[in-house]
């Protein structure tokens, strides 16, 4: 093959694939089949720092979103003079503060220690009892691979909680026979249809976040136990870092997104 036909045949394959991006910006906000979302996370503010923009964005259009998070972040905080003990409880009225930002309503705390996550088969069977509980069309929750493009996001808890979200969707939730004590609980079988995660070195599903953006910096801002805008630069850092995404995207700067690699688990 020519260098000019190798060209633009690659030109050609850039154009397809950017395409295949803005067609995904444009149909990933809103659309969820029986309008329920169920995000899980490691940590409180996971949510808001990983997928704040695109939950506003869902609760604007009407889907219900509830939050599961796995630990309380009693690992978290930076002040020594606060006991250990009084961490949990910070954080979990901070999340339940931001959660009500974005429009979130349900948040489903699960107690496990922060810092010492494994996607055990005790979390798998808690994660699934809330699938089956909440019966959301589409899960949200963090990569279970990590991301070596950006480390922060692979945090071990992480890592954790995404495997064992996954292993509750498919297979646990939707097999009658797993976890029987679910069953003996009344709880029926659940499939959900996709998941998308969220951390992934590898998105391919974006969210434009240019008018809920302020409403993710808000919620953040509720983590005060976490310093997250000690130096007054929260926005300045989050919008830099949704263009960042958005020009990955193919869009144009003046758009801010989010980022997600989508797997469908139907």
């Amino acid at each position: 093959m020519s260098p000019v036909r190798s060209r633009i045949g690659s030109r050609h394959a850039t154009q397809l694939l950017l395409l295949h991006l803005q067609l995904r910006l444009e149909v990933g906000s809103t659309s969820v089949d029986n309008n329920t979302v169920l995000v899980i996370t490691a940590h409180p503010d996971d949510v808001d720092f990983g997928a704040g923009g695109t939950v506003a964005a869902w609760s604007a259009s009407g889907v219900e979103v509830s939050y599961c998070v796995v630990t309380d972040g009693d690992a978290g905080g930076f002040d020594p003079e606060v006991p250990r003990t009084k961490i949990g409880p910070i954080r979990r009225a901070e999340q339940t503060a931001a959660a009500k930002i974005l429009g979130v309503k349900k948040v489903i705390f699960l107690g496990y220690p922060d810092g010492r996550l494994t996607p055990s088969i005790e979390l798998r069977r808690d994660i699934s009892r809330v699938i089956r509980q909440v019966k959301p069309a589409r899960v949200l929750c963090q990569s279970p691979e990590r991301n070596y493009r950006r480390i922060y996001a692979s945090h071990p808890d992480h890592l954790a909680a995404g495997e064992a979200a996954l292993c509750a969707v498919y297979p646990d939730a939707r097999n009658q026979f797993a976890h029987p004590e679910l069953a003996a609980e009344g709880l029926d079988a659940h499939t959900v249809e996709e998941v998308w995660l969220m951390g992934s070195e590898n998105p391919d599903t974006f969210v434009d976040i240019s008018a809920t953006l302020e409403a993710k910096v808000a919620a953040l801002r509720e983590h005060v136990s976490q310093r997250t805008d000690e130096d007054g630069r929260l926005e300045e850092r989050i919008r830099a870092w949704a263009a960042e995404q958005a020009r990955a995207a193919g869009r144009d700067d003046a758009t801010l997104v989010e980022g997600f690699r989508r797997v469908g688990t139907a």
